[in-house]
Parts: C-alpha cells; sequence; structure tokens
C-alpha cells in the first residue's frame, strides 16, 4: 500500500477531492428536513418525472447512438462525394446549446411561424398550418437534445475508427465476413470504449438538461429539482432529487462495467499496425452515404443558423446596443483558462490512476466524474452552501479573513465550478485515449531507464496529443454555451452570450435572444472550424 503512495498517486487523489466536496453536499442534503413540496410532488408529479426523464433518456441515448455511430463509420471507412467536409462539419452541432435548437424548432414549425410565412410567399395565402408538423412536447425535447448532443458519440467514435488497423478488416474479410457483420462483430465492439465514453456524456448532459425539457413544458426530475428550490425555495429538496439522479448515473457505470468484464481493446503490437485503407463506394451507395450525412450535418446545425440569422436580419434594432466585443472577449477568456486547468489536471490524475492501480482511488475517480450529471444550478449552489460553511466553521475559527469574495461573484469562483462540472468531460475523454496505451509500453519504457515522469511527458503525452486536441475542443464548446453556472457564479456586469441570450428570452423576448445565439452559434463554429484540420486529420494525412 505504502509502495503505491507516490506523488501521482496523491495527485490524482488531491484532485478528486476537489471535484467531490460539493458533491458530497448534495449527498450530505438527503437527510435533510425539507418542506411539504415533497409530500406534495410524491403524491401528484414524481412518477411522472421519473417517467418522463427515463423515457426522455433512453430516447436519445438511442438516436444519438444511431447517428453519431452511423456518421462516425460511414466518413471514417468510405470515401463519397464530400466526405472530407463532413467529417468536421458534422460536429458544428455543438454549436447549438439544445435551448437554441428548442427556439429554434418552434419558431419554425409553429402555427404562422417561420414555415408557414415560406410557403405563403412561394404559393400564396393558403390555410398551411394544417400541413405543417409541430415538434413540441417530447418529441420536439428529444429531437432538440439529440441533434445537440450526438456530436459527443461522433467525434469520440470517431477518434476510435482511426486508430483501428487494416488487420481487423482484412481478418473479418478473411473469415468471410460481410461488411455488415464486419461492422458490429469486430469494428463497433473495438470502438466500445469511445461509443461508452460518449453515451455516458449524452446520459448526464440528457438528464442535467433544463432549457430544452422546460421549454416544451415536459416535467422530468431536472424540472422538479429547478422548481423545489426556485419555486419552493427548498434546497435540501432539489439536492435530494440530484441525488437521485447521481444513484442512476452511477447505476448506468456499474452495468457497464460488469458487462465489460475483462475485455481489452488495444490492438497486439506484435501483429503490427497496417493504415486502414478507405473504400470507395458504388454510385448509389455514395449517394445514400452522402444524403445520410448532409441531412445530419443540414438539421444539426443549419436549421437553427438559419432560423437565428433569419430573426436577426428581420429585427435588427436588437444589433445596436449589444457590446459584442465585450461579449467576445468574455466568453474567450473564460474558455481558454478553465480548457487548459482542466486539461491539465484531467492528464494528471489520468495518468495516476494508472500508474497507482489503488481501489480507493479508483473509487474517488468514480466519485469525482459525477459532478456532470447535477444540474449546474444545483452545483452552483452546493459550492456557495460548502463555501460559505466552510468559511463561517474553518476560516472565522482560526481568526483569519473571509474567502467569500474569493469565490462569490468572482472568476475564481466561476472556473472552480466549471472544473467541477466539467471534469468528466476531460476525464473520460482522457481516459478512453489511455484505453489504447498497451501497459507493456509503460514496462518497456521502465525497462529502458525511464521515469515515471519522463515516460508521462515523453511517451504518454505525444501518443495523446489527438486525444487531449479533442477533449479541448468538448470543453470550450461546453463553456461557450454553459449557462446556469454562468447566470449565478459570474462577476457583476460580467456578460456572455450564453447569458444575455437566456436573460432576452426569460423576458420573452426571443429575437432578441437570436443575436447572442447567433454570434454564440458562429464563434463556436469558426472554434472548430480553424482547430478541425489538427484534430481531424485522418492517419494518412
Amino acid at each position: 500500500m505504502l509502495r503505491n503512495v507516490n506523488i501521482w498517486f496523491l495527485s490524482s487523489l488531491f484532485i478528486s477531492l476537489i471535484v467531490i466536496i460539493p458533491i458530497i453536499t448534495v449527498f450530505s442534503s438527503f437527510f435533510e428536513n425539507t418542506t411539504n413540496y415533497f409530500e406534495i410532488l410524491k403524491n401528484t408529479f414524481l412518477f411522472e418525472y421519473t417517467v418522463n426523464s427515463v423515457c426522455l433518456l433512453v430516447s436519445v441515448l438511442l438516436l444519438t447512438f444511431i447517428i453519431g455511430t452511423g456518421s462516425a463509420y460511414l466518413v471514417s471507412f468510405y470515401e463519397f462525394p464530400l466526405s472530407n467536409f463532413f467529417k468536421w462539419a458534422l460536429i458544428l452541432s455543438f454549436a447549438v446549446p439544445p435551448y437554441i435548437y428548442a427556439y429554434s424548432l418552434t419558431a419554425f414549425f409553429e402555427n404562422y411561424g417561420t414555415a408557414y410565412t415560406i410557403l405563403k410567399n412561394l404559393f400564396g395565402e393558403a390555410n398551411y398550418n394544417q400541413y405543417i408538423p409541430k415538434f413540441d412536447g417530447m418529441l420536439g425535447s428529444i429531437l432538440s437534445i439529440s441533434f445537440s448532443l450526438f456530436g459527443y458519440v461522433y467525434i469520440l467514435t470517431r477518434a476510435s475508427f482511426l486508430y483501428q488497423s487494416q488487420n481487423l478488416i482484412d481478418l473479418g474479410k478473411n473469415l468471410g465476413f460481410t461488411n455488415l457483420k464486419s461492422f458490429y462483430s469486430i469494428i463497433l465492439p473495438s470502438a466500445r470504449p469511445a461509443i461508452v465514453a460518449g453515451l455516458s456524456l449524452v446520459a448526464m448532459e440528457t438528464l442535467a438538461e433544463f432549457g430544452a425539457v422546460d421549454f416544451f413544458s415536459i416535467n422530468t426530475l431536472t424540472t422538479g429539482i429547478y422548481n423545489s428550490w426556485i419555486a419552493f425555495d427548498d434546497l435540501a429538496f432539489a439536492n435530494q432529487l440530484s441525488f437521485f439522479l447521481l444513484l442512476f448515473i452511477f447505476a448506468l457505470f456499474i452495468l457497464e462495467n460488469l458487462s465489460r468484464k475483462k475485455a481489452k481493446y488495444h490492438f497486439n503490437s506484435r501483429g503490427g499496425f497496417k493504415r486502414k485503407e478507405k473504400k470507395r463506394l458504388s454510385k448509389n451507395k455514395s449517394f445514400l452515404a452522402f444524403t445520410f450525412c448532409f441531412l445530419i450535418f443540414f438539421v444539426s446545425f443549419l436549421f437553427p443558423l438559419c432560423q437565428m440569422l433569419y430573426w436577426t436580419i428581420k429585427f435588427p434594432e436588437n444589433l445596436y446596443d449589444l457590446d459584442i466585443l465585450n461579449l467576445f472577449l468574455n466568453t474567450i477568456y473564460l474558455v481558454f483558462l478553465s480548457s487548459v486547468i482542466l486539461i491539465l489536471f484531467s492528464l494528471i490524475s489520468n495518468y495516476g490512476n494508472r500508474v497507482s492501480n489503488n481501489k480507493i482511488l479508483n473509487i474517488f475517480s468514480t466519485l469525482s466524474i459525477s459532478g456532470y450529471a447535477i444540474p449546474g444550478v444545483i452545483l452552483a449552489v452546493a459550492f456557495i452552501t460548502f463555501i460559505a460553511w466552510f468559511d463561517e466553521n474553518i476560516i472565522k475559527t482560526f481568526g483569519f479573513l473571509s474567502i467569500k469574495k474569493l469565490f462569490f461573484g468572482s472568476i475564481l469562483g466561476l472556473v472552480l465550478v466549471y472544473f467541477i462540472r466539467f471534469y468528466s468531460l476531460a476525464f473520460n475523454g482522457i481516459k478512453s485515449g489511455y484505453e489504447k496505451i498497451n501497459i507493456y509500453v509503460d514496462e518497456s519504457a521502465y525497462l529502458l531507464g525511464y521515469s515515471k515522469r519522463k515516460t508521462f511527458t515523453n511517451i504518454h503525452v505525444p501518443f495523446l496529443r489527438n486525444s487531449l486536441l479533442f477533449v479541448g475542443i468538448l470543453i470550450s464548446l461546453e463553456i461557450i454555451r454553459e449557462l446556469p453556472i454562468t447566470l449565478i457564479l459570474r462577476p457583476f456586469n460580467f456578460e456572455t452570450f450564453a447569458t444575455t441570450a437566456y436573460i432576452s428570452a426569460s423576458e420573452d423576448l426571443l429575437e432578441a435572444a437570436a443575436v447572442p445565439s447567433l454570434f454564440l452559434i458562429l464563434i463556436a463554429a469558426l472554434f472548430i472550424m480553424i482547430t478541425s484540420k489538427y484534430i481531424l486529420r485522418d492517419n494518412n494525412e
């Protein structure tokens, strides 16, 4: 046991503890007394909240798996028209938060909305509303969340597909497998860690989603959490509902680990790595592959972009009072600072887990990645609750100055809660890359006289370069569109595109919300386009 207590072990443990403390605050509220709201909810809508949450989660996971895995497979293994374009264009969906997608979906398909206007201008006056489908309620929530989040599955799965050796495909051919059988018998199982990592992120984001489900008036556990705190001022019960969400996430993790057992997903280096060859599809199959990818690209990105642009052009007066430069600088500042900190500490934590192989550390690491399942507003309030308790019971006891000003309404507090919220994103993304590094690589390095630090810096970090860049873009896009944490903890008069859009939308001014929403989408899209050359290049590029 003492042998495992080293600098890497202590570093990983310290990082995990930082993330766990606010989560423990949520746990500790489980046994606190609540208001009568609990009895009211239990006897009325609690069952509905649970059923809706499960239906939403299952539907979103299924749809994101089909879209994300299918598109990743097509652009990774085949050549067809614009396949090189789609390999980075499909991740532009990250630029559109679910709540903005929900606004776009409603605005386009509602009575006398954008679809009605288009048909009227093309064909003249008529009762087009009876022919225009309505995407609201549960269906609207599923579509908004799925097309906004499928990129988690796509980007991680595609990264895994790129590292698959041609030897695997040749093995399937030698066994007489068809392309379909090779896909689900060889290719898909070998990418399982990446797929599971992506779906886990989708699950936690779905369970924590508030904006889209609230907009469509779908009662879920998350809306119950918000209502219990905001409407009924019952933070204890809000934390208790969050506790149930965490239990659900832990159950998913346990089931996955049990199902995986001792399966290995790295390739045997002794057999060598044969660069994967992309297959050119026939004319008909090329058309189908192109249509599939284009529809996903159009629905997930072009559609909401055009809707926000339409509103901006139609109501140009909303641009007059918008300080675009200040909003841009504030947003980028938060992105850069938070991304660097998250990547650095998640990388250290992953390596600490790898070299320590300590059960206690593994438990703490599992607990630490659960912060992503907690709605941002609850995590922010739990952070405030802990800092207030620590300041009152520890800091003042020893006669030190109050630390509240360091964390409340400050960049430090905001970045720290970002770290807690998105630690799972960084940790799982890097862990997926580590799954591809055979432990024999470490042992060989030690035999050559490499220390753990040198192995980490000279071997692991260069190998994980693409994974780190993947994680960086995912974190950046999450922070760009993060809303509740920023609203609660941001400094006075410190606004981002996300908070500005929310303030307009909360005042029922969706047209005004379109302007910051449009800039949010464009900045995120520009960031993706600039970095895609480096993070999405194929092995032969």
